[in-house]
C-alpha cells in the first residue's frame, strides 16, 4: 500500500492518497496570491479534499491476491 500512484504504476499493489494534480493546482493559486501581495500568514491552511485509490491487477495476480469486485468498483483507476 502506497500513498502515491506512481508506485503502483511501477508495480506496487495499490495506493490511496491525495490527488497530487489538485494539490499542485491549489499550491499554484497560493503562489499567485502571494505574488500579488497577500501575506502568507493571512492565507488559510488547506488540506487535500480529493483522494485517489489506484489498484494494479497485474501485481495482484502475480502475488495471488483476489481483489474484491466492490473494491475495484470504488477504485479511481485500475491498472490491468
Amino acid at each position: 500500500m502506497f500513498e502515491d500512484s506512481s508506485y503502483v504504476e511501477a508495480g506496487g499493489l495499490m495506493s490511496y492518497g491525495p490527488d497530487y494534480e489538485e494539490v499542485f493546482r491549489t499550491a499554484a493559486i497560493f503562489v499567485s496570491k502571494i505574488l500579488k501581495g497577500a501575506k502568507p500568514a493571512d492565507l488559510p491552511v488547506e488540506q487535500p479534499t480529493k483522494f485517489q485509490l489506484v489498484i494494479n491487477l497485474k501485481t495482484a495476480k502475480a502475488i495471488a491476491i483476489e481483489v474484491p469486485p466492490t473494491l475495484l468498483a470504488m477504485a479511481d483507476r485500475v491498472i490491468e
